[in-house]
């Protein structure tokens, strides 16, 4: 790899952070989770419950983003409306959960979880899915309203996408007991 590419990618990832640390705490939380969950990473039950509610929706996350593999498998190369059946349902299913958990406030922090769990090839079907997702009659209306506001007209019109890999996936950090601080 080429020192240019090695520095790209450096600056990219620290875009990547700078975005991560814009989100609320409670989102950040989430994807950290979610990225555990449908990455499987670790026991996300085990690192991330904090009470039986908490466990219950991980095992529920769990089921939901079995889905992804799938979905993975199926991302379209092209827009072609007969490609789209077999993924864009399961997309949309597994989007709604997300947005149904009240942890992903907007399109912003909705884009920067579903590409990492699906890769940089489902940037063109975010859109998409997200307002598909959003406008699901399971959502408060209330929350629909500021979910569907929350996508730029850039976003939502873009003509193209990248196909550059997120460089930065967040994940769990251990806490550091003062003691243990330097003075």
């Amino acid at each position: 790899m080429s020192k240019s590419a090695k520095t790209s990618d450096g600056t990219m990832a620290l875009t990547e952070m700078k975005e991560f640390a814009t989100f609320a705490p409670a989102t950040q939380r989430y994807v950290r989770r979610s990225l555990d969950v449908g990455l499987e990473r670790r026991d996300a039950i085990r690192r991330w419950s904090r009470d039986v509610v908490e466990a219950a929706s991980i095992k529920a996350q769990q089921r939901i983003y079995a889905r992804l593999e799938e979905i993975r498998a199926y991302i379209p190369d092209d827009s072609g409306l007969d490609s789209v059946e077999p993924f864009f349902g399961p997309l949309i299913t597994v989007s709604a959960f997300d947005l149904g958990q009240d942890r992903l406030p907007h399109f912003a922090a909705y884009r920067f979880l579903y590409e990492r769990l699906l890769g940089p090839f489902i940037r063109p079907w975010l859109p998409g899915a997200f307002c598909a997702a959003a406008a699901l009659p399971h959502i408060h209306p209330d929350r629909r309203k500021e979910l569907l506001q929350s996508i730029s007209e850039a976003a939502a019109t873009a003509p193209g996408w990248s196909s550059r890999a997120p460089q930065f996936y967040p994940d769990w950090v251990e806490k550091v007991p003062e003691s243990a601080l330097p003075n």
